[in-house]
């Protein structure tokens, strides 16, 4: 994943703090812009897992801090949710000029509200996804229900909210209860994708039914059991954000430039992005890279996994094919492979002859209802796989440029 730190006015001429997120290869899909949860911001540990899990399925998200929040210049108390709808507006402006209409919009809690009310108005999305986001934006009076009559009596009032201050002004409540969620989500006609924790206890799920209720097909939940609003533990963001990504496949038109394309087998490509590399073996998308401790993205097995991976396959496919064959009771064959040299070591000195023999072990595991004549056959046919053989012959590889 690529970041990229950029900041640009919003309509009122304030400046946002923004982050753009891409894929390895830097050529998105699509775009997507991500609505933080209320006195949130674009830097929490939730929001960068999702994005993560975006980009590693294509798409360049952008996240960004509210006005007020974050990084983001303006005087938060001056904002309400009628201003955050017209800053993730404003966001889209910036990204059809500078990079590409987004077509996904994502929002966490108040964030969702927020997504849903801009993702009706903002021509270019085609798909709205929430993260535990309430069915009204009155919903927040809540965080800070004890200081409602101060407010009320002297326009304005400093409430601790997550064990921070922020200052909550009355034009705040004034305009959240104006608000009509209910007649938004009932017009919307866009793809709708709800995610809620039936244990969220700041954001109850009945929230997410009544989005639900209300919305018209195709729409779509997603029950985050076992976490928290926040979605604190790092198993539950990413998985909202793969689900997202996934969900968002079906309805979103992904640009079809820059795609990986050969006449041959197999292409491989490589940017300047470290060592991830884009791979198509047969039309089928691959990706191949270096743990993180060596320079690489950790985004993909390496080539040497790739290569124990291909005999591993052959092994075991060749082993079904010998058992099916002879009516055997063989139910599974998994087969365990590795290599003692390491790549990136051995890549320094990629243009001098080794001494070293390379050492791959292979080691089986057969389960079935099989005698141990049957097992002997069965190891000795695991070195006869195409790939075993190809392995131990001489081969010739030749290189060209092409021009």
């Amino acid at each position: 994943m690529k970041t990229k730190n950029i900041s640009f006015k919003n309509s009122k001429g304030i400046l946002l703090s923004a982050k753009l997120e891409l894929p390895a290869d830097q050529h998105p899909d699509a775009y997507a812009i991500f609505a933080h949860c209320f006195t949130c911001n674009k830097n929490l540990t939730a929001v960068r897992n999702i994005s993560k899990a975006l980009t590693q399925n294509g798409f360049g998200v952008l996240l960004f801090d509210f006005t007020g929040l974050g990084q983001s210049e303006g005087d938060f108390s001056e904002t309400n949710f009628t201003s955050n709808i017209q800053d993730l507006e404003d966001v889209s402006e910036y990204m059809t000029q500078e990079l590409q209409a987004p077509k996904l919009i994502v929002g966490h809690s108040l964030g969702g509200a927020a997504a849903i009310f801009a993702g009706k108005n903002i021509s270019s999305i085609q798909a709205i996804a929430t993260i535990g986001a309430p069915s009204s934006p009155q919903h927040i009076q809540h965080l800070f229900k004890n200081d409602i009559e101060k407010i009320e009596a002297n326009g304005k009032a400093i409430v601790t909210i997550g064990g921070r201050s922020f200052p909550i002004s009355k034009q705040l409540i004034d305009d959240i209860s104006k608000t009509n969620m209910h007649e938004v989500v009932k017009t919307l006609r866009k793809p709708l994708l709800l995610l809620h924790s039936p244990q969220d206890t700041v954001v109850g799920i009945h929230n997410a039914s009544e989005i639900y209720a209300q919305a018209m097909h195709p729409k779509s939940f997603v029950s985050l059991d076992g976490a928290d609003h926040l979605l604190s533990n790092k198993e539950d963001s990413l998985y909202a954000g793969q689900i997202i990504a996934h969900w968002g496949s079906r309805y979103i038109d992904k640009s079809t430039e820059k795609k990986l394309k050969t006449s041959e087998q197999v292409v491989a490509r490589i940017g300047n992005n470290g060592f991830t590399t884009d791979i198509i073996a047969a039309g089928h998308s691959l990706t191949a890279d270096e743990p993180e401790n060596v320079g690489g993205n950790n985004f993909g097995p390496s080539p040497y996994n790739l290569l124990l991976s291909s005999l591993g396959a052959c092994t075991a496919m060749t082993l079904r094919m010998y058992a099916d064959r002879k009516q055997w009771d063989l139910e599974e064959v998994i087969v365990h492979l590795s290599h003692n040299k390491d790549y990136a070591q051995d890549c320094k000195e990629c243009d001098q002859p080794k001494s070293k023999i390379d050492l791959i072990e292979k080691r089986i595991e057969l389960i079935g209802n099989l005698d141990e004549t049957q097992k002997k056959r069965l190891l000795e046919i695991a070195d006869k796989c195409p790939v075993h053989k190809t392995l131990h012959q001489p081969v010739s590889v030749t290189t060209t440029l092409i021009s």
